[in-house]
């Protein structure tokens, strides 16, 4: 009699442990789901915010040089309204940076570090109001190349999976070489 009491006991403590084990691994397993979901949204987020604010500068940058001559599709901006303008842009970026360098990966933070790079390289003809049309578009290049490859970068560190998009070649086959050259 005992005997059967102290088996029936063990055998609900027995289910009862293993239930909890269960039961804890199981919550376990979604709160670290949970989290890599989180976590991969504020990537997701900080690698689109600051390449909005690269976009940015670039755009201002590109407005200057249409004012200085360069060819370009977009409404020149005078250097002097422009250089303010891209004092607030750089200001919007350097803090967007300091997230890039808290959640990204070394390659993305890298890519991202040399598309800033060269954003100011370009971003040095509008300073200096430079005219040489071939260092524009070589520079020009460089931050289309820089930017193919922090995107790249970020989308596989988010997991995107695909070919990435088509290269930012300048200038586009859209765009008649004769009018890109100035």
């Amino acid at each position: 009699m005992f005997t059967d009491q102290l088996a029936t006991l063990l055998s609900v403590a027995v289910g009862a442990a293993g239930s909890y084990a269960a039961t804890t691994l199981t919550e376990r397993a979604r709160w670290r789901r949970s989290q890599a979901e989180r976590w991969h949204e504020k990537k997701f987020d900080v690698y689109a915010q600051y390449g909005n604010a690269l976009k940015e500068q670039i755009g201002i940058t590109l407005r200057i040089g249409a004012a200085l001559g360069h060819a370009d599709l977009v409404d020149p901006l005078t250097p002097e309204e422009g250089l303010r303008l891209l004092a607030e842009a750089e200001a919007r970026r350097s803090q967007r940076w300091e997230s890039v360098l808290l959640v990204g990966d070394a390659a993305t933070v890298a890519a991202a570090r040399s598309w800033h790079e060269a954003v100011w390289t370009l971003e040095a003809h509008a300073r200096e109001q430079r005219r040489e049309p071939e260092e524009w578009a070589r520079d020009r290049q460089r931050v289309s190349r820089t930017r193919d490859t922090f995107y790249t970068s970020a989308r596989h560190d988010l997991g995107v999976t695909g070919p990435p998009p088509p290269a930012g070649n300048w200038p586009r086959e859209w765009r008649p070489r004769d009018r890109a050259a100035g």
